[in-house]
């Protein structure tokens, strides 16, 4: 069984709760909308080639999975492909199956080891994407842990021919 690496890196002179928050507030800016992100400003290539410290869960030669700095739940880990890649739409289609079944694994792991009810499982594409580098979020939850679903409120078609028509628009875009 692979340990876990708590630390990689070296250690900034800072306190080391500070480290990781000053890469990561480093780390906060803006995609330009295109993939191509210097690896020393990215934060999550930074812990990748162990310039920046992180507590390691699991590696594979595609992923890296740690946890987050600010979690939502104790238990709450980012699995980052290696090769940077700012949004699911740029990632490389060689690289979708090994993230999402180390996701899977994840999902898997974390429930037992956090001993929750269930994982949530989630990642966002630039829109909310604080660092600008691919990441799924694995969260341990509890029935009653305190979120409500979805952070966002919910819509409603006005009809169901509103309905077929955005389903037919993302359906054609797909041909």
């Amino acid at each position: 069984m692979q340990q876990p690496r708590a630390a990689f890196g070296q250690p900034e002179t800072t306190g080391d709760s500070d480290v990781f928050r000053d890469a990561y507030d480093a780390a906060m800016v803006q995609p330009t909308g295109n993939d191509v992100a210097p690896q020393t400003e990215c934060l999550f290539c930074r812990i990748i080639h162990g310039e920046v410290r992180a507590a390691i869960v699991a590696e594979t030669e595609h992923t890296i999975a740690f946890l987050d700095h600010s979690p939502v739940f104790h238990g709450h880990v980012l699995l980052v492909p290696r090769p940077h890649s700012a949004t699911l739409e740029t990632l490389d289609p060689t690289l979708i199956a090994p993230l999402f079944a180390q996701a899977q694994r994840l999902s898997v792991a974390v429930r037992s080891a956090m001993t929750a009810d269930g994982t949530w499982v989630s990642m966002n594409n630039t829109v909310s994407q604080s660092v600008p580098h691919l990441h799924v979020h694995i969260i341990p939850r509890r029935r009653k842990d305190g979120l409500r679903g979805f952070y966002w409120p919910r819509v409603k078609y006005a009809n169901d021919d509103a309905l077929l028509e955005t389903a037919l628009k993302i359906a054609r875009t797909l041909e």
